[in-house]
């Protein structure tokens, strides 16, 4: 069983008042910056401040937080891959990591980025997307071998390529690491979706 929202999960829940100045320069940049125009649609903290999901674990060591925060904000906001493309390989990963928190945060981002109902439903049942665009099939194909084989087939790798180029390419395989790793942290650390949140309008896996 996971602990309840108020308990934060397994860690602590650090309070925005009694983190050191190195924790707090991180929370800081966790709020800050292109993440803050996206907090209303998937909120980053609560109403006291506390940052959710895999951020609170990355204030336990701001050596180890602050590469950890950067990398994901150069994922979502500094790369060749849409909007639209990245939420899709997002949400693929976490369905097939069984990450519900990973669904709640990313869902409505994916929507502002346009995708579909439709297509976000079948990604949550690990189903095949009806109509996809070239780039985003290939992101989709490329981002469930990686997850489900650990690799890509020469023939897998070509198709990948053929759509987004060698960056995309670079860009897909760290994006699918990265959310393989808060997928991890979640799960590891019993992160909770919040009490407060709307149960999900698709179904799919639970997170274990």
């Amino acid at each position: 069983m996971y602990a309840s929202a108020a308990a934060g999960g397994r860690l602590p829940w650090l309070e925005p008042g009694q983190l050191t100045e190195e924790q707090a320069a991180l929370h800081g940049r966790v709020t800050g910056g292109p993440r803050a125009a996206d907090s209303t649609r998937s909120p980053i903290s609560d109403d006291r401040g506390r940052l959710r999901g895999p951020f609170n674990a990355m204030l336990f060591n701001p050596e180890v937080g602050e590469p950890m925060q950067a990398l994901g904000a150069a994922l979502r906001y500094r790369t060749s891959l849409s909007d639209r493309t990245r939420e899709i390989a997002t949400l693929v990963v976490a369905a097939e990591l069984e990450s519900d928190f990973e669904r709640w945060a990313h869902e409505p981002l994916a929507r502002a980025a346009g995708v579909r109902d439709e297509v976000i439903a079948a990604l949550a049942a690990r189903r095949k997307p009806d109509g996809l665009d070239a780039i985003d099939h290939a992101v989709w194909a490329a981002t469930r071998a990686l997850v489900r084989d650990g690799d890509l087939t020469d023939d897998a790798f070509a198709a990948l390529q053929a759509a987004v180029g060698p960056v995309g390419c670079v860009e897909t395989v760290a994006l699918v690491g990265y959310y393989r790793m808060l997928a991890l942290a979640l799960r590891a650390f019993r992160v909770p979706i919040p009490d407060s949140a709307p149960t999900h309008t698709t179904e799919g896996p639970r997170q274990r």
